[in-house]
């Protein structure tokens, strides 16, 4: 995979470094922001749907709008919020335990299913 610029948008200080370090020693440079504020200067965001300081649907939607592919994950008991990201327009959807664990392919699930949203 080729190096890529990841957006995390990730609030929770633990997951927000082991995610930059995992992003990292996959050779891909990761920016962790803790704001709503769409960017458009990367290949793909990470974005945690269980943030509770912005609206994460809006961030997700400003994103696709920015053609920017999201990844967006929860913890695997939360449908509610996994269905918040298919219905906000996440090009991918991951558990919390699949982002920690298969990082490299749920992000290469979010860049092929980019023109396919996720179902």
């Amino acid at each position: 995979m080729v190096a890529m610029r990841v957006l995390v948008y990730e609030s929770n200080l633990m997951w927000s470094v082991r995610l930059s370090r995992a992003l990292q020693a996959l050779g891909h440079e990761a920016k962790v922001l803790t704001s709503s504020e769409a960017q458009a200067d990367a290949d793909v965001a990470i974005v945690n749907l269980a943030e509770t300081g912005y609206d994460v649907g809006g961030l997700v939607v400003a994103l696709g709008l920015l053609g920017v592919p999201t990844l967006g994950h929860a913890g695997h008991k939360e449908k509610n919020l996994h269905e918040l990201g298919r219905k906000a327009g996440c090009t991918a959807l991951a558990t919390n335990g699949e982002i920690a664990h298969h990082l490299a392919a749920m992000l290469e699930r979010a860049l092929v299913a980019r023109v396919a949203p996720a179902q």
